[in-house]
C-alpha cells in the first residue's frame, strides 16, 4: 500500500459464536475505499483445531466474498488447515520460515514486534510481508507490556518499505498522529466491536481521511 494511505486491519473478539459472522457482514460492508477495511485476523483462545475451524469457515467466506484478506492468529497449523490468506505470529508462535514453508510464498505473514527495532528488523529479514508494533495505547483487549511512541512508525517507513501495522487502544479519537507518522494499517477491535460495527467501521475511516489529509505534501 502506498503511503499516505493507510488501512483498517479489524481483529476479530474472542467470542466469535452466535451472530459474529452477521456483525461481520456489517462491518465490511460500511468499508470505505479511501481507508477500508483490508484484513480481518481470526483471534481465538483456549479452543481446540477442530472448534476454531468450524467457526472460522463462515467468517472465512464472507472475507474471500469481499476480497478482504483473512488472517489467522498464532496459530501455523491452523492457517494451514483453512488455507488462510496468511498468519500473524508472536514472538513466541513460530518462525517465518516455518510459516513460510508450510504455507506457501503467497502467504501474507506478519510479525509483533512490540516497541523494538531490532526484532522489526530481523523479521524483516526473515520475509515477514508486514511487522506491527504495539500497544500505542492502553488496550482493553489484552494485557500490554509495551508503549511504543509514533516516532517508532516514522523511522520504520522511513527506511523499509515492509508494511507496518500500528496495534493497541486505537479509536476515531487517538488514530491521528499514527496515520501521520507512517502507519500503512490501523489494527482495532474494541474501537468496532464495542458498540455499533458498521458505524465503528464509518467513523474509523473518516478519522483515517482527515489525517491523511494532514501530512504534508498530500491533498
Amino acid at each position: 500500500m502506498a503511503h499516505p494511505s493507510c488501512s483498517i486491519y479489524l481483529i476479530s473478539p474472542l467470542d466469535v459464536s452466535g451472530d459474529f459472522p452477521d456483525r461481520l457482514v456489517r462491518a465490511l460492508d460500511a468499508s470505505d475505499p479511501a481507508a477500508p477495511v483490508a484484513a480481518f485476523q481470526f483471534r481465538v483462545k483456549d479452543m481446540d483445531e477442530h472448534q476454531a475451524a468450524r467457526l472460522a469457515e463462515p467468517l472465512q467466506r464472507i472475507c474471500a466474498e469481499r476480497e478482504v484478506a483473512f488472517i489467522v492468529n498464532d496459530s501455523i497449523a491452523l492457517a494451514k488447515r483453512l488455507g488462510a490468506d496468511g498468519v500473524h505470529l508472536g514472538q513466541g508462535d513460530g518462525t517465518v520460515a516455518d510459516a513460510r514453508q508450510r504455507l506457501g510464498r503467497d502467504a501474507q505473514i506478519g510479525v509483533t514486534c512490540h516497541d523494538s527495532r531490532h526484532l522489526a528488523m530481523e523479521a524483516g529479514e526473515a520475509g515477514a510481508d508486514y511487522v506491527a508494533f504495539g500497544a500505542f495505547f492502553p488496550s482493553s483487549t489484552k494485557e500490554t507490556k509495551h508503549r511504543p511512541e509514533p516516532d517508532l512508525l516514522a523511522w520504520w517507513s522511513m527506511l523499509f518499505e515492509i508494511p507496518c501495522v500500528a496495534i493497541g487502544g486505537i479509536t476515531a479519537e487517538n488514530c491521528g498522529p499514527l496515520v501521520q507518522a507512517g502507519a500503512d494499517f490501523l489494527a482495532v477491535s474494541q474501537a468496532v466491536w464495542g458498540a455499533d460495527e458498521a458505524e465503528g467501521v464509518r467513523k474509523l475511516a473518516q478519522a483515517i481521511t482527515a489525517a491523511a489529509r494532514e501530512i504534508p505534501g498530500t491533498d
